[in-house]
């Protein structure tokens, strides 16, 4: 299939707004064929519908696409990076194949008044009709029209009888009835071309050889191909994409969770695992295999392990699979991903950060929850209610002693390290007569702020000797103070 012609396969979005998984979800897997095949990926944007346009919407779509890492191979301009083909600029382009298509008759001005075509559809609407256009000027010449000053569009001739066919790659053959067609407009009366047009000239211009897109376009397919024939063009191969549905089985919406690609940057998800996740959104490499990488993807694609049914968005998933991506990562490398979360280049010492990576790595589901996980590395001070100092099966008073204990054992040691503060904590406790559970909860919540942490030798070496011995002198004052009958929070 793919290796009967060059493949070019276009991502062909329209700046109206953010762009969310599906549409990034459809740029990844022609980017994936591409790739496979040693192909050609374009990317065109699509901003002829000037009423929807969103400033800023396009520069959105590119930072996506370069967040994901899915590069494009051309534009209008000679060097890269490559600017994206603007079909704005491309206007005379259609305006000609409109033209042409009016010469031939096989499209024809419109010069009905919205008005009336309000009317008509309420009328056909009333009668049980298919609610398009009535095709009134198709077979008029333009002395005939009723509403000569009326503004006009162009609309294509669509066959009234027999039926248009496509052999999809990922649905099969489907089959539309002629019958059921209307006249739709390719020249909009502000002078730029419909989705319609502009799609088939560009894609015939740009030598697309297939159209995978999603499929919510599976409709228009008649449209387009009868407009290839129009124009004399090949039609590429077309494969429409799944849906993704939310986990009720509804459509992907926000009410499912963030669904612009750049807010899961914001909200701590690695590029990696985006990538990975989106790829099994419709597709699979076989039924037990989640994690893959890049390399493996580009290397194992395939249209014909696209499924047909909806693919079902589950953001518990994701984030597990992005925890994996975390611990997949080499120190130096989650350390400098970790420092936009910290306050960047300059706020945080890179051989510090470095040594805390080790630590928090198996804690992380997202990057986001590096602060939580990383606080009180680098506070000066702890907010704790000091009431959680005191172990399960302690006492206030015996708590202080355990502290003031550990105070002495640090006193009594260099920098610290995790063997010999093992040794000499777990001594303490014995000469205590407390569990080693017992004191280094009380510890742990000292030196972190928190009951839980991670291994708390290995944690107070990074904090260091001099951290440590203040911390837990400060909680040791505070309750002894509380035993005096303060109410002091430990700060």
């Amino acid at each position: 299939m793919a290796a009967d012609r060059d493949i070019r396969v276009r991502f062909a979005p329209s700046p109206t707004g953010e762009p969310h998984v599906g549409n990034l979800r459809t740029a990844l897997f022609n980017w994936l064929f591409a790739r496979h095949h040693g192909g050609t990926f374009v990317v065109r944007v699509e901003d002829t519908d000037q009423t929807r346009y969103v400033e800023d919407a396009l520069g959105v779509i590119l930072e996506s696409l370069r967040w994901l890492g899915l590069d494009w191979d051309e534009g209008p301009e000679v060097g890269g990076p490559y600017a994206p083909y603007l079909q704005s600029q491309r206007l005379d382009i259609y305006h000609g194949a409109a033209q042409d298509l009016v010469d031939r008759a096989r499209a024809y001005w419109c010069h009905c008044s919205r008005e009336r075509l309000d009317r008509v559809r309420k009328e056909r609407q009333h009668d049980g009709l298919p609610g398009g256009y009535d095709r009134h000027c198709r077979d008029l010449g333009l002395s005939q029209h009723a509403d000569p000053d009326a503004v006009p569009v162009v609309r294509f001739k669509m066959a009234l009888e027999g039926e248009t066919a496509v052999d999809d790659l990922i649905r099969g053959h489907v089959v539309w009835d002629n019958g059921l067609s209307d006249d739709f407009i390719i020249l909009k009366s502000d002078g730029f071309p419909t989705y319609h047009l502009a799609n088939v000239v560009d894609d015939h211009i740009m030598h697309i050889s297939h159209v995978l897109r999603a499929e919510e376009w599976l409709s228009s397919t008649p449209r387009h191909l009868q407009l290839y024939d129009a124009l004399g063009y090949e039609p590429p191969l077309f494969g429409h994409l799944p849906m993704i549905l939310g986990p009720d089985r509804a459509k992907l919406s926000k009410r499912h969770g963030s669904t612009s690609v750049l807010e899961y940057r914001t909200l701590g998800f690695l590029p990696e695992a985006m990538v990975n996740f989106m790829a099994l959104l419709g597709w699979s490499l076989d039924d037990k295999t989640d994690v893959i990488s890049r390399d493996d993807l580009v290397k194992s694609f395939s249209l014909e392990r696209i499924g047909k049914g909806a693919a079902v968005f589950d953001l518990d998933r994701l984030q597990w699979m992005n925890g994996v991506y975390i611990r997949t990562l080499e120190d130096d490398d989650l350390a400098e991903r970790m420092l936009p979360y910290l306050g960047g280049d300059g706020v945080v010492d890179r051989g510090y950060l470095r040594r805390i990576v080790p630590l928090v790595r198996e804690r992380l589901k997202t990057m986001a929850d590096v602060p939580e996980w990383t606080s009180y590395f680098f506070k000066e001070e702890l907010s704790y209610d000091a009431a959680d100092l005191v172990q399960k099966g302690m006492d206030r008073d015996s708590t202080v002693g355990a502290l003031e204990a550990t105070l002495r054992v640090l006193e009594g040691t260099g920098e610290l390290a995790v063997e010999p503060l093992e040794e000499g904590l777990r001594a303490a406790a014995a000469e205590l007569e407390l569990s080693g559970r017992k004191l280094f909860g009380a510890i742990r919540v000292a030196v972190t702020g928190r009951s839980a942490s991670p291994p708390i030798f290995e944690t107070m070496e990074v904090l260091g000797r001099a951290r440590c011995l203040a911390r837990i002198a400060v909680a040791a004052n505070r309750l002894e103070g509380e035993v005096a009958g303060s109410t002091d929070r430990v700060a």
